[in-house]
């Protein structure tokens, strides 16, 4: 009987009692299996594991990122073009409000419609293509002549010192004051353009080039040599990579002069282009057509500009960024 009463309270030794140091009350698997019974299977936990403290994200935590960085990239748009609004708005509001002559200066609604007009009949698809032709043509050539050009006078004293007095000669030289040459020595055609599309991007881009070659560390100079790499090693790995934010610096001032130094030039002599289109229509006092090839000028020189950022952090990921 006392047996019993003590197997009912789980103070009684034996088959039914738990194994030392179990608490009282418990039966374990070797109990139950030295009872003859069979004891449970260990219970297996199947998937990955999961630290203490950790949770797979929900979908609707997932959803909620995704809606902030929605609306966080919403907000900077909305930051980065209020000022382009605004001067929107004051473009269209001044002439109506009759604060300009709208006869010079329509309200941008007008231009708009002309500008549409234009991109509707083919013209606006037609001036662009010719300057792009023209401007792009002359902005390769350029870069590939004053990149390397750049690099030697940057890197060899004697050629810089051979080249250095002609190159101060032309750098001060202003490309729009050399456009009558260009065109008496070369006539009116694309040869005189694309010429003085070279030479204005050229200076910018040798400049920043030259520039880049004389200020590279001296301290990534000072390593390279230590480890007795030859001259074209240590231009190769040391000089190139570090020159080209500096190069590309002057590229992008070379990509806006592109455009720019054609324009003028196409005001001259041109049958097509947008230099020709805005002259053309200040002549027959088509203002709104006239500010339409403007803003399709300066919609051009912004997307070429972010192409080429983008091209220069493409060739620059390995920089480590400031602060990062």
């Amino acid at each position: 009987m006392s047996s019993v009463t003590d197997i009912a309270t789980g103070t009684g030794t034996g088959a039914g009692a738990g194994a030392p140091g179990t608490r009282p009350g418990t039966a374990t698997a070797g109990g139950a299996a030295a009872a003859g019974g069979p004891g449970p299977a260990p219970a297996v936990r199947k998937g990955p594991l999961v630290p203490p403290g950790a949770h797979a994200p929900s979908l609707g935590g997932r959803l909620r990122s995704t809606a902030r960085r929605v609306a966080y990239g919403a907000v900077r748009a909305g930051v980065r073009s209020a000022a382009i609004v605004a001067l929107l708005v004051l473009w269209e509001t001044a002439p109506r409000l009759e604060l300009v002559d709208r006869t010079f200066l329509p309200p941008f609604s007008e231009v708009a419609v002309a500008w549409w007009r234009l991109a509707a009949d083919g013209q606006l698809a037609d001036h662009t293509l010719a300057s792009l032709s023209r401007s792009l043509t002359g902005f390769g050539i350029a870069v590939g002549v004053a990149v390397p050009l750049g690099l030697l006078i940057g890197w060899y004293r004697r050629v810089a010192d051979l080249l250095g007095p002609l190159l101060e000669v032309f750098r001060n030289t202003a490309a729009l004051a050399l456009l009558p040459v260009f065109v008496l020595l070369l006539g009116i055609g694309e040869t005189s353009k694309i010429s003085i599309v070279v030479y204005a991007c050229a200076w910018p881009v040798l400049l920043s080039t030259i520039s880049a070659v004389r200020t590279v560390d001296p301290t990534l100079l000072r390593l390279a040599r230590s480890l007795d790499l030859p001259p074209a090693r240590l231009f190769q790995k040391v000089i190139l990579p570090a020159s080209v934010p500096s190069v590309f610096t002057g590229i992008r001032l070379a990509g806006a002069v592109s455009v720019l130094v054609l324009v003028a030039a196409e005001m001259i002599g041109a049958k097509a282009g947008l230099g020709y289109l805005i002259n053309a229509s200040q002549y027959n006092f088509a203002i709104p057509q006239m500010y339409a090839g403007i803003i399709t000028i300066s919609a051009i020189g912004v997307a070429f500009n972010q192409f080429l950022v983008a091209l220069e952090r493409r060739l620059g990921a390995w920089r480590v960024p400031v602060g990062g």
